[in-house]
């Protein structure tokens, strides 16, 4: 039987590393990396970092392999993910077979929590069901982004007997062309996945906003205010971090202003 881990290293700070995920890392023979491009090297290099820094007296190896590309503006966003881990499901296959061996375990390292919009627990379950391997796999849970940027700005996600959405930027959007309004649904919506600067479409409203680019990292970038006065901050921040470094992981939480809530 071949193990598969897949382990949650955090949101980009190696001391976000949980001692489970340590003990996992020291499990682990080969670690199955993607290689998204000359604009994404810090990944991997953060990932091989964390590697060298917490297994102790273990060989270990890596398996690298190009990931596929997607098309990121498609209109149809559910075909073309539906595709692309189609894709990532043959590519992950080929790495398990081609390098890893019965008795050995292989790992995946997720940034993040790979519970939280990640797809390899869905192909790694994928890939077990068509029963072409002798395959068991075990999830490590990892600090997401969501916890990292509220610890960051030293909130919380939550308000007092109140709820939080937690969705993309791109779901934000559909919810504003319906209602012209902030999402009802939650008294605090965290935005992931936000290539467009969903946040915009709430600067006229009474929003406070906790924003945050490469969270964890030494490129960490944070914004919090009211909306309307740092909206603009936020786009010029966005716009030239993008460009000095290919791309731009950010994330943000906002919510109506209450200067009244309840401790």
């Amino acid at each position: 039987m071949k193990k598969i881990l897949i382990i949650g290293i955090g949101a980009g700070d190696p001391d976000y590393i949980t001692v489970q995920a340590i003990n996992a890392l020291n499990r682990t023979d080969v670690f199955f990396i993607l290689d998204k491009g000359a604009d994404k090297e810090k990944l991997i290099a953060l990932r091989k970092e964390i590697c060298a820094r917490f297994i102790r007296d273990r060989d270990y190896r890596f398996a690298e392999a190009t990931s596929p590309e997607w098309e990121r503006d498609a209109a149809d966003y559910g075909s073309v993910v539906v595709d692309l881990n189609r894709e990532k499901g043959a590519l992950f296959e080929r790495l398990i077979s081609e390098n890893l061996v019965d008795g050995e375990c292989g790992a995946f390292l997720v940034w993040g929590d790979p519970t939280l919009y990640d797809s390899t627990i869905r192909i790694i379950q994928t890939l077990v069901a068509t029963g072409r391997h002798d395959i068991d796999f075990d999830v490590i849970p990892g600090i997401s982004s969501v916890q990292a940027l509220a610890a960051k700005h030293k909130t919380t996600l939550t308000r007092v007997g109140r709820s939080v959405e937690i969705t993309t930027g791109r779901r934000v959007v559909e919810s504003f062309r319906r209602t012209e309004d902030f999402p009802d649904s939650a008294d605090s919506v965290f935005v992931m996945l936000d290539a467009d600067g969903a946040y915009k479409h709430f600067a006229e409203q009474d929003i406070d906003i906790y924003w945050g680019a490469y969270v964890g990292t030494p490129d960490e970038i944070l914004v919090a205010g009211k909306l309307r006065d740092v909206a603009g901050d936020i786009e010029r921040l966005r716009t030239e971090a993008r460009a000095a470094n290919g791309w731009i992981m950010d994330s943000y939480l906002m919510r109506r202003t209450n200067d009244n809530e309840p401790l």
